[in-house]
């Protein structure tokens, strides 16, 4: 596995290889798989879990014959940390797109908020979001929301281990979430601020951790190039 500690080892990305990114804000996953692909000049490279292009964070990335081992990261816990912010909703329910409603936050403490946010803890039902990467008969979720359409989704079972409120400064609310893989962060963002009677969004996410890997340990894209280049070299 290559990570800070790592990329100076010996490495074979047609044999197979995991490296561990930090993906930056604005990228999306497949950018980033782009963008290693052409620099370990290997076909065969693909990523275990898609990232927004808003977020940040882990992405594990395999190469060459460790692309077989993909599903067993995409079903490993994940944690994220972000914020809630309250009052507002959007159609791809984060910032991504625009604003469509404001609601006053009167009302609102947290007190209200902590004893909702019990409710999006242990096995819960979770209905994923028009604007996902998630297929329905062969087309992605997301391409059928940007042209207006919106078809009906079963509601699927996820498990959260952990949510922590951080921190509340309304309208935002600072979290932490361990998650089972197929978690919608942005549903829960959504689903708590209705809950609340108020409407919420997610306005930034980071994931930290996929199973026992962690952020700290991934490179951001230029790191990895830039390192990878001087190992060539020597």
């Amino acid at each position: 596995m290559i990570t800070k500690k790592t990329i100076d080892k010996e490495f074979d990305f047609q044999a197979g290889e995991v490296v561990l990114i930090d993906k930056p804000k604005g990228w999306s996953s497949f950018k980033a798989v782009r963008v290693i692909r052409s620099a370990v000049k290997v076909k065969k490279v693909g990523h275990a879990g898609t990232l927004d292009p808003m977020a940040t964070g882990l992405l594990i990335i395999c190469t060459g014959k460790k692309t077989k081992t993909i599903s067993e990261y995409q079903g490993m816990f994940k944690v994220y940390e972000g914020t809630i912010t309250l009052g507002k909703s959007s159609p791809s329910m984060d910032t991504e797109t625009e604003i469509t409603e404001i609601k006053s936050l009167e009302g609102i403490t947290e007190e209200k908020i902590l004893a909702e946010k019990e409710k999006f803890t242990g096995r819960i039902k979770q209905i994923p979001p028009m604007f996902s990467a998630l297929k329905v008969k062969g087309q992605p979720l997301y391409k059928m929301a940007r042209q207006g359409k919106e078809i009906e989704r079963e509601p699927r079972e996820i498990e959260i281990y952990e949510f922590e409120i951080i921190k509340t400064d309304l309208p935002d609310i600072l979290f932490r979430i361990k998650c089972s893989a197929g978690t919608y962060i942005r549903s829960i963002a959504s689903d708590l601020g209705n809950n609340l009677g108020c409407g919420g969004l997610l306005s930034r996410l980071r994931r930290t951790a996929i199973g026992g890997y962690e952020v700290d340990d991934a490179l951001l894209p230029d790191e990895f190039i830039e390192r990878l280049q001087k190992c060539l070299i020597q």
